[in-house]
């Protein structure tokens, strides 16, 4: 039995190391350099490549590197394997804390005055009087962003798959809900899962719903968002502004026209940075707890895809 890290795109060797000493009778090792690919029951993957998947003959289970799978093709794997992922505490945390400093630099008008500053213009305002954040996906890191929004005086809805409760937060379901939710919010927060449906979900056809002050935040998956629809909306004065962390290519082309549109606050993906030390402890024990037979601990339900 082995254990296969197979996460691109960062320098994994304190995360193996860490994981070897925390599991010092099982071998760690990293795609591609794996000595014997029939002797991997668990990976912990993040973009490992498709090709991956079809050369592990005994895999049990695969852990994602964050909170979302969208990045491990399910399809690929055999159906006694079971997926779980991330749950940090923190993460929602500091999700929550981005949103609502987001959230209030786009209603203190904190944009405008960056870009009055290298113009040298003078020229103070009140601050918008929009209130009320509506909030696409009530997972975990939903439900922390609208506390945070509610602690603050912000009027909170959530557009949600399936019946939910939570204090102070009103719920819609379905086509008909998001269409009746859209035009009533001011600001727009995207936490959605990626899959299938909420893929592209951010068009032409939800942003004409929105009123034109309206803001979107979006902090879960740049798939989400038809890049050009965006654009369009803002350009022509039908959006008034958006604040993307997530991007179809990450990172951000230099030449993406995202850049340097004075209506768009980008930043690189830094929203929720996962802690090392808690995602090594919860794939760990998930590991142990695969040796022992035992259920393993935030599983996803594979027949939604989260």
């Amino acid at each position: 039995m082995s254990v296969l890290v197979a996460i691109s795109g960062r320098d994994n060797e304190k995360l193996n190391k860490k994981m070897q000493e925390l599991l010092p009778n099982t071998l760690v090792e990293q795609w591609p350099d794996c000595k014997n690919t029939n002797e991997v029951d668990f990976v912990l993957a993040w973009k490992a490549p498709e090709s991956m998947w079809l050369q592990l003959p005994n895999l049990r289970a695969v852990s994602s590197f964050g909170a979302g799978v969208d990045s491990i093709d399910l399809t690929l794997l055999a159906e006694n394997v079971e997926v779980v992922r991330i749950v940090d505490d923190q993460l929602a945390e500091d999700m929550a804390e981005y949103v609502l400093t987001h959230v209030l630099a786009q209603k203190l008008r904190l944009k405008e005055y960056d870009i009055k500053q290298t113009q040298q213009i003078w020229k103070p305002k009140r601050g918008h009087s929009y209130k009320h954040v509506g909030i696409l996906g009530f997972g975990e890191l939903g439900k922390a962003c609208a506390q945070k929004f509610i602690n603050n005086g912000f009027k909170v809805s959530a557009w949600a798959k399936s019946h939910k409760n939570a204090a102070n937060v009103d719920f819609y379901y379905g086509e008909q809900g998001l269409s009746k939710l859209l035009p009533e919010v001011d600001y727009l927060v995207c936490l959605l899962p990626l899959t299938h449906a909420t893929t592209g979900i951010i068009n032409h056809s939800l942003l004409a719903k929105l009123p034109a002050h309206a803001v979107l935040i979006n902090v879960a998956r740049g798939q989400h968002v038809v890049e050009q629809d965006l654009l369009n909306a803002l350009n022509n004065g039908s959006l008034r502004g958006a604040t993307l962390d997530v991007f179809e290519q990450e990172p951000l082309a230099q030449d993406h026209p995202y850049w340097l549109n004075p209506k768009i606050t980008v930043t690189p993906h830094c929203a929720a940075l996962s802690d090392i030390n808690s995602v090594v402890e919860q794939v760990v024990n998930n590991i142990e707890r695969l040796y022992k037979g035992v259920a393993l601990n935030n599983r996803i339900d594979r027949t939604k895809g989260y």
